[in-house]
């Protein structure tokens, strides 16, 4: 009998639920078992990978899109030998950097979080987006409208406590470089939050990492462009079954 495939467990973003995901259930959902999860009121990126690992099977693989991706990776430390293999995609994995840069971080985060407070999330969304699809996708009214959305879902609470967990987020770079799983690495090649040259960085510290760039997307890439993010989610979940057992 072939194995199957591991559970897939699928995390968000700041601010983002199953909707960064939905677009590609089509091609995942008939490969497997896969399941969003979402971060709630949690205010470190540690709370957020226990938590994680208090809802999931005894193992799985794990992707995580933008600060999710960083969950994930604390998911892999704090429980390695649970993960089967494991998908970043536009995401980072530094701390938070000292000095005016790290200051001028802190402002620009509780600025938008000043803005849902007093006018709303929606109206901070509708900021925020400007700069989180590719610059080509703000005339697409729908995929816009679907950001904006996904973020109104939650309250300006939950937004508070994310952004707490991302201004002390961890340094990753020990961990990355003792992952031993399967990994892919993914980004859009516009997207302006999480660039390139910082996926690269990241594949070079896995050993044996994919990277993966998908043209014409920016930082919400899975929406963007469903198809091929798809493609390479479906290339990597396989990888972790051995060819001769499937």
């Amino acid at each position: 009998m072939s194995e199957s495939l591991p559970p897939l467990l699928l995390l968000p973003g700041l601010m983002c639920d199953e909707a960064t995901w939905s677009p590609l259930y089509p091609w995942l959902s008939a490969a497997g078992d896969c399941v969003s999860l979402q971060h709630g009121l949690a205010d470190s990126v540690e709370a957020m990978a226990a938590q994680v690992l208090r809802l999931a099977p005894p193992t799985f693989a794990l992707a995580g899109h933008s600060m999710g991706g960083r969950v994930a990776i604390e998911v892999l430390r704090q429980a390695p030998e649970r993960v089967r293999a494991l998908a970043l995609l536009d995401t980072g994995y530094q701390a938070r950097p000292a000095g005016p840069k790290g200051e001028e971080e802190v402002a620009k985060r509780h600025a938008l979080l000043a803005v849902a407070r007093r006018d709303g999330v929606r109206a901070m969304a509708q900021q925020w987006v400007l700069g989180m699809v590719h610059p080509d996708r703000l005339r697409d009214a729908a995929l816009v409208e679907s950001v904006v959305a996904m973020f109104e879902r939650k309250n300006a609470d939950v937004f508070a406590a994310q952004i707490a967990a991302l201004l002390a987020r961890p340094d990753a770079t020990p961990t990355l470089r003792s992952v031993r799983v399967p990994t892919l690495v993914l980004c859009g090649r516009q997207d302006s939050w999480a660039p390139v040259a910082q996926h690269e960085a990241i594949a070079a510290l896995v050993p044996g990492a994919r990277l993966v760039v998908v043209e014409e997307a920016g930082h919400m890439s899975p929406m963007e462009r469903p198809r091929p993010v798809a493609r390479a989610l479906l290339d990597w979940w396989r990888s972790c079954v051995p060819a001769d057992a499937r």
